[in-house]
C-alpha cells in the first residue's frame, strides 16, 4: 500500500486520483505492439455506407473518411500514431488517437479471419444528468479487402455475474463484478487507489465466441475506457485496453494503453426470474 493510498478517503471523492495520477508503472503489463499491420491497408466499410480507409506503417496509421448516408461527421484525412496487440489469430485491437480532434480516440478491432471490425468512438463532452463526461459510440463494419465470414459483433449479457481479478502491474491490483448488462462494479485491491470502489456503467459486445469489448465510463473522475479481454481461459484471462480521459487540470486529454492479467474469482447465477442479465443491453 502506498502512502497515498492510506491517506485517501474513500467518501471524499474530491481525493480520488486523477486519470494522469494513475499512469506511472499502470502500463506494466501491456502486451508489445505488433508490426503484423505495417504495409496492409484495409477499408472498414459500415451499414451507412460510411468508408474509413486505414493505410497502416510500422508506427503511424493514414486515413481517410468519406460519410455515408445519414453520417453527419465531415469527410476527413489524417495521420496518427497507432498501437497494435495480437488478441488471438488474426485478430487485432488497434488504438489511436486523433491530433487533430484532441477530445476524440478511436479503438478498432479488426477480425481478418472473417473480414468483420468493430470501431470504438471514445469522445469527451461535458457531463451532465444522466450523462458521464465521456461518450462512447459502437460501430460494426466489414473489411472491403476480406471476404465476409461468420457473426458480426454484438452486444452481450455472456459477463453478467462474473467477478473476475485484473493485475496491471507488481502494484496495480483491481477487481470487476459485472452486474448487469449497464453497470459493473470496481474495487482496487492494490495500488495508489487501494481502497476505492465504485459502480460505473458499462458496455459488453462479443467479437468472437469467449473474447469480449468491454467498455466503461466513470462519474467520478472524467475518463473512460475500452478494452478487449480473451475469457476463454477462466485462469488466464488476457486483455488489451485504453484509458481517455482528462487530466488533473479538467482541460488536457489523457490516452495511455495498457494491459491485465486476469483469472475468474466466481460467478453467481441468478434463479431465471431475478436474472439482471434479462433486463437487455445497453449500447
Amino acid at each position: 500500500m502506498t502512502d497515498n493510498a492510506v491517506t485517501l478517503n474513500p467518501a471524499d471523492t474530491s481525493t480520488w486520483l486523477p486519470l494522469d495520477g494513475l499512469a506511472p508503472g499502470f502500463d506494466a503489463n501491456k502486451a508489445p505492439h505488433t508490426l503484423d499491420l505495417a504495409g496492409r491497408t484495409f477499408t472498414v466499410v459500415d451499414e451507412r455506407g460510411t468508408r474509413i480507409r486505414h493505410v497502416f506503417a510500422e508506427h503511424t496509421v493514414a486515413w481517410d473518411y468519406a460519410p455515408g448516408v445519414g453520417d453527419e461527421t465531415a469527410p476527413a484525412s489524417e495521420t496518427d500514431d497507432y498501437e497494435a496487440f495480437l488478441v488471438d489469430d488474426g485478430l487485432y485491437f488497434v488504438q489511436f488517437h486523433h491530433d487533430y480532434l484532441p477530445n476524440e480516440a478511436v479503438s478498432l478491432v479488426l477480425d481478418l479471419r472473417s473480414g468483420r471490425a468493430l470501431a470504438v468512438i471514445s469522445l469527451i463532452g461535458e457531463p451532465g444528468p444522466g450523462r458521464t463526461a465521456v461518450q462512447q459510440f459502437f460501430v460494426p463494419g466489414l473489411i472491403e479487402e476480406i471476404l465476409t465470414t461468420g457473426a458480426e459483433a454484438a452486444p452481450t449479457t455472456s459477463l453478467v455475474g462474473r467477478r473476475v481479478q485484473w493485475v496491471y502491474s507488481t502494484e496495480h491490483a483491481y477487481e470487476h463484478v459485472y452486474l448487469s448488462p449497464s453497470w459493473y462494479s470496481w474495487q482496487c485491491l492494490a495500488g495508489p487507489e487501494r481502497g476505492l470502489a465504485d459502480t460505473d456503467e458499462n458496455t459488453v459486445w462479443q467479437v468472437r465466441p469467449g473474447i469480449y469489448i468491454f467498455a466503461w465510463r466513470e462519474k467520478v473522475i472524467p475518463c473512460g475506457s475500452v478494452t478487449i479481454a480473451d475469457h476463454r481461459d477462466a485462469r488466464n484471462i488476457r486483455s488489451h485496453g485504453v484509458l481517455f480521459g482528462l487530466d488533473a487540470s479538467g482541460e488536457v486529454p489523457t490516452h495511455f494503453t495498457f494491459g491485465a492479467f486476469g483469472r475468474l474469482l466466481s460467478t453467481t447465477v441468478h434463479p431465471e426470474q431475478y436474472d439482471p442479465a434479462a433486463i437487455g443491453t445497453a449500447v
